[in-house]
């Protein structure tokens, strides 16, 4: 006997005694237990996937671009032949425009590849 199910002993029985579950029967659903999204529930979700940029993040990718592209205009300058000064002075010049350009046209906005704000 197993729960209360099935015979107190199988001797006589013509069985083994081995009780199984039907698993031919669906219980019926409870209708009363669903529960609905309140327009509260929705605001707070939507508020949650449409979260801002992390700002530190996006400066740090912006000062990532700037570097990638020092170092791709330094590589150019080693490939002509110039001496370390003449290409440091180049480089540091050409930081320092790159920086005051993206801070002028963007004001400190981040944008992608195409030049499109994030």
């Amino acid at each position: 006997m197993y729960n209360g199910i099935g015979l107190q002993t199988p001797r006589g029985s013509g069985t083994n005694g081995h009780v199984q579950r039907n698993f031919a029967f669906v219980r019926p659903g409870k209708k009363d237990n669903i529960h609905y999204r309140s327009e509260d529930d929705i605001a707070k979700l939507d508020a949650a996937t449409n979260r801002q940029p992390n700002l530190e993040i996006l400066d740090h990718e912006r000062k990532r671009k700037i570097e990638v592209k020092c170092a791709e205009y330094e590589e150019a300058l080693e490939s002509q032949g110039l001496s370390e000064e003449e290409i440091q002075k180049k480089v540091d010049a050409f930081r320092s425009k790159l920086i005051g350009t993206n801070h002028q046209n963007g004001n400190d906005v981040a944008k992608d590849e195409y030049g499109r704000p994030m």
